[in-house]
């Protein structure tokens, strides 16, 4: 279980590395041209690479290490498994993971006519992709160190 949710996470990861790439090429991100439909194009499909990452890591990734660590129950909402995981030092904070789950929760219901808000949760986007990679790989190494990962 545990296996084949670090695999999906890192399929998601590695789009979402690609789609990074290609919204670093276009430059400064205050001034791209959010009417140019390749700019927007790109915009979309890093935001959707970022979103189904943030989704799949908080809703499946992130149960599947509790569980596998023994330290899951049905009853946890997402704040409590995001306690555990500060605990463990997998997350760096509760808080910047809700921060997280807000903006994906934001970008999904953006409107195409808020082009200097898009710009911002953009950059924020950009930022937090990186917090996304260091949290996989803290899975990895936590499992990896106690050899609950093969």
């Amino acid at each position: 279980m545990i296996e084949d949710a670090i695999r999906i996470s890192e399929i998601h990861l590695d789009r979402l590395k690609k789609a990074l790439e290609e919204i670093k090429e276009l430059g400064n991100i205050e001034s791209i041209d959010l009417n140019d439909f390749e700019v927007i194009k790109t915009v979309d499909t890093f935001v959707f690479r970022f979103m189904k990452l943030q989704d799949y890591v908080g809703n499946r990734l992130f149960k599947a290490f509790l569980i596998t660590v023994g330290d899951y129950a049905d009853t946890m909402s997402f704040v409590d498994v995001l306690d555990k995981l500060e605990k463990l030092g997998i997350v760096s904070s509760t808080e910047e993971w809700l921060k997280i789950r807000k903006l994906r929760n934001k970008l999904a219901h953006e409107y195409p006519d808020e082009l200097e808000e898009i710009k911002e949760d953009l950059k924020e986007a950009i930022n937090y992709a990186e917090v996304l990679e260091q949290t996989i790989e803290r899975i990895k190494n936590y499992l990896k160190d106690r050899n609950l990962l093969f």
